[in-house]
């Protein structure tokens, strides 16, 4: 006669504050006020007063909030972090409502389950276990708005930790790992190009200078970059694309089949390897747009080009042998020697100092994608290991 293990599930209280943040639309495009609003009320129930700090409209807000010790210190400890916003569920096929959680087979759907609400809910569910006892090292909450649009929000949120020199020993990023841990990840760069020309009717095209097909000579540079990157490396085989890579991906321009198209906008992304690899890259595109331009200029001097970086998130890049890499794995997270392609958060509280690394519950091949899901099992695995973040506090 033999035995299954069943598998791990999340207690009721957990579960319950996970599908109360997925039911919360919390799209980058609106505002995120409704969550915040409810992670601090539950903050305040038991004792804790949060810091909000809001976007310049005041229509989004940043959440830090620390649970000191019996001395009131507020320095060291671990962070919690994790961002409150989730990408857009139009044109995706869905099984279910992406804002209504839906528990089936083992595992809770909707958007933001695994990126990266389950990690905050459950987080936020441990408040009564964290001021149950006194500890003896601070934790604290980070909590962002629009990562998804560039990590906008987190800016602010790492000059408020500056500020108040919290300076945590740790900082755990909850972005969907599997419940390993990540010490490293690619830079993201969001690189906006607008190209002004010179409209006319498309029978006299002399006349115009036409933004589109210039535009069209910067995609190819970029492809053209791209394809040098992959072929010629560097290449760091711990990450799981190897090489720096670029796309374009959003482009927009013209007006009228029969119209030279007066402006053009071009926005592409590149993820690198390093620091010193994306810094080399902005010359390169600078470079490039600035040649362009003089093209441009010599058809008509009123022609321009501008290039703007819309979003630049840094590199992660925690040692091989940090303490903080040993703890997570202590804890609970899964030790692991790979490298991702995606960017957090995470680069950010490092370049400050903190000792960073990223480990939550869920899988990135399931972030953005419709029937987004996250399962009990990881749930249960997560909930364990803010569990044993706590004991540690207390030690």
């Amino acid at each position: 006669m033999s035995s299954t293990t069943l598998p791990a599930v999340p207690t009721e209280r957990s579960l319950e504050w996970v599908q109360r943040l997925i039911g919360i639309d919390t799209t980058s495009a609106v505002s995120n006020r409704p969550l915040i609003d409810l992670i601090a009320a539950e903050l305040r129930r038991h004792g804790v007063e949060p810091v909000l700090v809001a976007d310049d409209e005041g229509t989004k807000l940043n959440l830090l909030a620390t649970f000191t010790p019996p001395d009131g210190s507020t320095a060291g400890g671990v962070m919690f972090s994790g961002h409150t916003d989730v990408v857009p569920v139009d044109d995706q096929d869905w099984s279910s409502d992406p804002f209504a959680p839906d528990v089936r087979d083992g595992s809770l759907y909707g958007r933001g389950t695994c990126d990266m609400k389950s990690f905050i809910g459950i987080v936020v569910a441990a408040i009564p276990d964290i001021v149950a006892r006194p500890l003896a090292k601070p934790i604290h909450f980070a909590f962002s708005y629009d990562e998804e649009v560039g990590c906008i929000g987190a800016a602010g949120l790492v000059e408020e930790v500056v500020s108040r020199n919290l300076c945590p020993d740790v900082c755990v990023v909850g972005e969907p790992s599997e419940m390993r841990v990540i010490r490293a990840h690619k830079s993201m760069n969001v690189i906006r190009v607008d190209l002004h020309g010179v409209s006319a009717h498309s029978s006299l095209t002399p006349q115009g200078v036409n933004a589109i097909e210039y535009g069209a000579e910067l995609i190819r540079f970029v492809r053209s970059a791209a394809d040098e990157l992959r072929a010629s490396g560097p290449y760091d085989d711990a990450f799981d694309v190897a090489w720096t890579t670029c796309s374009v991906n959003l482009v927009s321009g013209g007006i009228a089949v029969n119209t030279v198209p007066e402006d053009c906008s071009i926005t592409f992304e590149f993820r690198s390897i390093s620091s010193a690899g994306a810094a080399d890259l902005l010359e390169r595109f600078a470079a490039e747009a600035n040649r362009i331009e003089n093209l441009m200029q010599e058809e008509n001097p009123s022609a321009s080009v501008t290039m703007h970086v819309s979003a630049s998130v840094p590199p992660l890049e925690t040692d091989a042998n940090a303490s903080a890499a040993a703890l997570v794995e202590q804890w609970g997270g899964r030790a692991s020697d790979e490298k991702v392609a995606y960017a957090t958060e995470a680069g950010m509280f490092a370049t400050i100092g903190i000792p960073t690394v990223v480990c939550g519950p869920g899988s990135i091949t399931q972030a953005h994608a419709p029937d987004e899901y996250v399962t009990l099992d990881q749930l249960a695995q997560c909930e364990q290991f803010v569990r044993n973040v706590i004991a540690h506090a207390r030690a």
